[in-house]
């Protein structure tokens, strides 16, 4: 061993050595281990390692030597390891971070210890297997629990639904539905075989082998309810029953694993009788029958045990969704009275079928079922108007809380309409007045048989459904809602969103730039129809198409507003090809025109301008209350608030405004619809009504229908007036009907609205004037020609004298025109050479005042195919 190992050791921190050493650290940019730390023999204090001359140096033992240690690896250094050597992986000297302290062990290892590198994040088997174990303990721990914590329904209570209640615009209540009347809890053997198996084989065939529930469509619901969609179906008679339970049906992630839970002890508990019994006992039928007993009574007034198979399967039909399968029909435009026959019809078939198919019907029995059963007359304790009124704001309710119209029915709703209880009232009155004097059924029973009144009032300030006439009454069995059926072509009424849409969007003509309605157009009968080209549309035939008024009267070139006063045709539909049918469409859903009442026959020609569409009344007052509110839009809305267990749902608020057209359009709008009642078609009944008001006529083809549409700053009031047959659900023609050759809408409506705006304007006050509209737009062929000689085969020269005549296609449909100018109650028209009327209404040859006839669609469009933007009120849903 060298001398100068011999040599004991400097005081720390002092003499010349310690200096060297400190030196030499420092240039190396390393510093000297302590003695010890290395491991080396040399190195070592111990008493192996004392020599003989040296100086024995107390240097603390092995505690010393791990502080020591540690304090080389806080340098963040590996150690030399003389026994290793420099081998990659080889463990650090120090602890670092995460490693476990020697002799001590942690319940969870992870990060690994004595692991480096990825190694180190890789969990063990160990610690996978014992959090999948524990996974497991815990689902089954609350699984334990939440079996323990619920309890298997009784049917009794459950009968104990709450009602809606429905509340008029001054909170006085204006109905309650639902709740106990019409529930009776039987016992199973009352319940008839057949209609057991029914529902049975149609809604789980393996109920009697499953164990209540079905995973599969759980998950499927969970899934769709955490990405915001619909629950689907798939439940089980079990989850069935236990839904049924529930008189809030919310649909959350909660209550899908709290009725899950219920329906395993459910299937636990009961026999599948006892459950299949209990959920005929709660289900809902239609007809506020709740429970097997009350549907048998409410459908065929007999017991459930006295149904036939007949009627047993049509409770297992409608079972399916009452609102959607009743015969009587349902809340919503698809649930109409006709539609839902239909569907109930081939559901019964359909179900008879599937029994055989699953073994429960043998297929002789089937053979022998083939009639579908007859139901009683529904009764109803919704008088007069209540029932469409109900059922408007039901629907509305309905689709702003995410419900369906069965799963409202089942109560505990507090809902405020915005109806006036007043003017409902007075609606009502004003059609019963005019029916008592205009219908006659014992003089005229098949003339005046089947003729049908709708209306709706609108506050155009806001879109709040004021009023509405929807027919006789749920309890004189009329179910269809007039004021809010599809269906019903609306004629001349539609001529003014024809005028604002060239307002707003000019004509090939203009260059886009707005059309005035002192513009000029050829007014006289069967003028032929250019498409924009300049080139005739051709008709059916492989002939030019030539449009009809009701009259030959040859009124030459007349201005919009004349044509508009007069209801002539030919101006209208040719305007509506030189401004674009996808324009008029565009204008049409701006103000509140569904897209799913355009007529889809005659979206590509000529007549859709003429008025063959087909919205509600309520739809047809909220749009010309865009007119009347200087082109601001409301969407017509029924309920203004909803309390649930005096909770306040959100949802409610009031529809904002949006800007349909610009504010002097809609004015000039108003002007012209004002002189329509001052001079035109509407003034015999509306003129001398002692406020300002702006309205328009419509008559269709073969008078079909008839309509007025007229507002005042405050009300925006629709009228129709048509005859269907209830087994057709056909539209019949009204010549003849109240002993007059035809109908028009100026007189019949026109007479109703008066009668009833003569009223409803009283509780306004001072009635506000409209606001004056400013000088607008391109007057093209501003000066009249000379009025060419009446022919009733003008040539093509004739009826366009204009210097430019390039009109262009896109569609419509031509609406009769004509004069509506009738006298007294006989509702005759004037000579048509002095007014353009005629005494014989629509003809098989041509439209009249409003009315369509058969037109082509144009050889060259707009380039548009479609229309921009559900029967019904709110897009599938009503207001």
């Amino acid at each position: 061993m060298s001398e100068h190992r011999r040599k004991p050791p400097q005081p720390q921190g002092g003499g010349r050595a310690a200096a060297r050493r400190g030196q030499s650290g420092s240039s190396s940019g390393r510093r000297a281990a302590p003695r010890g730390a290395t491991g080396s023999p040399s190195g070592s204090y111990g008493p192996d390692s004392y020599e003989p001359g040296g100086e024995e140096r107390p240097y603390g033992g092995r505690a010393e030597a791990r502080r020591a240690a540690q304090r080389s690896g806080g340098g963040r250094r590996r150690a030399a390891d003389p026994g290793r050597g420099s081998r990659r992986g080889a463990p650090p000297a120090g602890r670092g971070r995460g490693a476990a302290a020697p002799g001590r062990k942690r319940i969870i290892d992870y990060p690994r210890a004595g692991k480096y590198g990825w190694r180190r994040w890789m969990p063990s088997w160990k610690l996978v297997s014992g959090l999948f174990l524990g996974f497991i303990g815990s689902l089954v721990a609350v699984a334990g629990i939440g079996y323990a914590m619920v309890g298997v329904p009784n049917p009794n209570k459950t009968a104990l639904a709450q009602n809606n209640v429905f509340y008029w615009s001054d909170k006085t209540q204006m109905a309650a539905t639902g709740g106990q009347t019409n529930r009776q809890i039987v016992a199973n053997s009352a319940i008839p075989k057949t209609l057991k198996d029914a529902v049975v084989s149609a809604e789980n065939a393996s109920f009697y082998q499953d164990k209540g529930v079905d995973p599969m469509g759980i998950a499927r619901a969970v899934v769709n309810m955490a990405r915001g969609g619909e629950t689907q179906g798939g439940s089980t008679i079990t989850q069935q029953y236990v839904k049924n339970t529930y008189l809030s049906q919310e649909q959350t992630v909660s209550r899908k694993f709290k009725e899950l839970f219920i329906s395993i002890k459910v299937n636990s508990k009961l026999s599948k009788d006892e459950i299949l019994s209990r959920y005929l006992n709660t289900a809902y039928y239609g007809r506020n029958a709740y429970g097997v007993q009350a549907a048998a009574q409410a459908y065929f007034g007999v017991d459930a045990d006295d149904l036939s198979p007949e009627q047993c399967v049509f409770l297992a039909s409608v079972l399916k969704g009452p609102n959607l399968y009743n015969p009587d029909g349902g809340v919503g435009s698809a649930a109409t009275p006709e539609a839902n026959t239909a569907r109930v019809k081939l559901r019964w078939s359909w179900i008879l079928d599937r029994m055989v198919e699953v073994g429960r019907l043998p297929e002789a029995e089937r053979a022998k079922i083939t009639t579908f059963p007859k139901l009683k007359v529904k009764t109803s304790s919704l008088t007069g108007q209540t029932g469409y009124l109900v059922d408007i704001a039901k629907e509305y309710a309905a689709k702003k809380l995410g419900l369906t119209a069965d799963q409202l029915d089942r109560g505990g709703y507090r809902i405020y309409t915005t109806f006036d209880k007043q003017k409902v009232q007075e609606l009502e009155a004003a059609v019963k007045k005019t029916q008592k004097s205009f219908l006659d059924l014992k003089e005229r029973p098949e003339l005046d048989k089947y003729v049908q009144f709708g209306a709706a009032s609108v506050d155009p300030k806001t879109g709040a459904i004021v009023a509405l006439y929807g027919g006789e009454g749920f309890d004189k069995g009329h179910y269809t809602n007039n004021a809010n059926t599809t269906g019903v072509p609306v004629g001349s009424t539609w001529k003014p969103i024809v005028l604002a849409s060239a307002m707003q969007y000019g004509t090939y003509q203009t260059g886009g730039e707005p059309l005035s309605p002192m513009a000029r157009y050829n007014g006289n009968d069967l003028v032929v129809i250019k498409n924009q080209q300049g080139d005739p549309i051709m008709g059916n035939d492989g002939k030019p198409f030539r449009q009809k008024n009701e009259g030959t009267k040859a009124w030459g070139m007349v201005t919009l507003k004349k044509a508009m006063e007069q209801s002539i045709n030919t101006p209208f539909a040719q305007l509506g090809i030189d401004v674009g049918l996808s324009k008029t469409r565009k204008t049409a859903e701006a103000i509140g025109i569904k897209e799913e009442s355009f007529d889809k026959g005659n979206l590509n020609n000529v007549s859709f301008s003429l008025g063959t569409s087909t919205p509600s009344a309520i739809r047809m007052a909220d749009a010309y209350g865009t007119f009347a509110a200087e082109g601001e839009h409301f969407e017509p809305y029924s309920v203004t608030k909803v309390l649930k267990d005096g909770v306040e749902q959100p949802g409610f608020d009031k529809p904002k405004g949006s800007q349909a057209l610009e504010a002097n359009i809609a004015n000039n709008v108003t002007d012209v619809l004002e002189n329509v009642v001052k001079n035109g078609t509407a003034k015999e009944k509306i003129a001398d009504i002692g406020f300002p008001v702006a309205g328009k006529t419509g008559t269709t083809d073969k008078n079909k229908s008839a309509w007025f549409v007229g507002y005042t700053r405050e009300l925006s009031t629709a009228v129709t007036l048509f005859r269907t047959d209830p087994a057709k659900g056909e539209l019949l023609s009204m010549n003849g009907t109240g002993g007059v050759p035809s109908i028009h809408g100026g007189d019949i409506p026109a007479q109703v609205w008066r009668d009833y705006m003569v009223k409803a304007e009283e509780s306004y006050g001072d009635p506000e004037p409209f606001p004056e509209a400013e000088p607008l737009g391109e007057i093209i062929n501003p000066s009249p020609s000379p009025t060419p000689t009446p022919s009733a085969t003008e040539t093509e020269e004739e009826e366009s004298p204009s210097p430019t005549p390039t009109p262009s296609a896109t569609k419509g449909k031509p609406e009769p025109s004509a004069s509506e100018t009738c006298s007294g109650w006989s509702w005759k028209c004037e000579d048509p050479t002095t007014t353009g009327g005629t005494d014989t209404g629509g003809t098989d040859t041509g439209g009249t005042d409003g009315g369509v006839s058969t037109s082509p669609s144009p050889t060259t469009s707009d380039g548009s195919t479609k229309g921009n933007g559900n029967g019904g009120l709110f897009g599938g849903s009503s207001g």
